[in-house]
């Protein structure tokens, strides 16, 4: 890559390139491949590597490690955290503590991954979701609304966990599938006071079993009966949540 190039300079450690208008400090790293641009900013002893871009009004600070990935927006990732692969990290994000966010996953919109949480395949966690502790997720599972997942929780495959999901084991979600018309998965998960449940598109807020049901009925009958088995599963879990609470 030539040296010519207006309106940004090369990193005196590591050799990236830093547009003009960014600020990098001289204790951090940016490699030969990676870039910091616009108004980010990188301090402390964190380090930019692979062919990552930090971009934005992104912040990277502490001991953080971006590589291979984009960091933009507001996105923060601080402290000891790591962002690899092709993850991306943005919007009003926050990756910190110890934290790991790999492979295709995103954080996003005003999610927090805190503590030595891990989100990696092709997790997305977002609106205002917490993912803390030394919870995992991963696979395709999404983790959004107001959703809680710490402790030692895992949420993977195709789950869908939102609204005030409250998930701090892995018993606090419950997956079924492929289910009914479209082979879509059926997540139930804990809130602080009760349940929740979704089915790929269909997760309204404070929906029930039995709208579920009533869904189904409405929607695809000829799959009633293989809904009623699962919802006899779900109740059976719900029975054990309520029994701890």
């Amino acid at each position: 890559m030539s040296d010519e190039r207006p309106g940004w300079h090369r990193h005196p450690n590591g050799g990236g390139w830093v547009q003009d208008t960014a600020s990098v400090d001289e204790t951090a790293y940016v490699g030969p491949d990676a870039e910091v641009s616009e108004t980010a900013r990188v301090s402390g002893n964190a380090r930019v590597s692979g062919t990552a871009q930090v971009f934005g009004n992104a912040r990277v600070s502490g001991n953080a490690e971006v590589s291979g990935t984009a960091v933009f927006g507001n996105a923060r990732v601080s402290g000891n955290a790591e962002v690899s692969g092709t993850a991306w990290v943005y919007g009003n994000a926050r990756v910190s503590e110890t934290a790991w966010v790999s492979g295709n996953a995103q954080v996003s919109g005003n999610a927090r991954v805190s503590e030595t949480a891990r989100v990696f395949e092709a997790a997305w966690v977002f609106g205002s979701a917490r993912v803390f502790g030394n919870a995992r997720v991963f696979g395709n599972a999404e983790v959004s609304g107001k959703a809680q997942v710490s402790g030692k929780a895992q949420v993977s495959g195709n789950a869908q966990v939102s609204g005030n999901a409250w998930v701090s084991t892995s018993r606090h979600v419950l997956t079924v599938g492929p289910i009914g018309s479209e082979d879509q998965t059926l997540t139930l998960f804990r809130t602080e006071t009760g349940y929740g449940v979704s089915v790929g598109c269909w997760h309204p807020d404070g929906a029930t079993l039995d709208d579920l049901a009533a869904e189904v009925q409405r929607r695809a009958p000829e799959h009633a009966d293989e809904y009623a088995a699962a919802l006899a599963l779900c109740r059976v879990r719900i029975e054990e949540w309520e029994a701890q609470r």
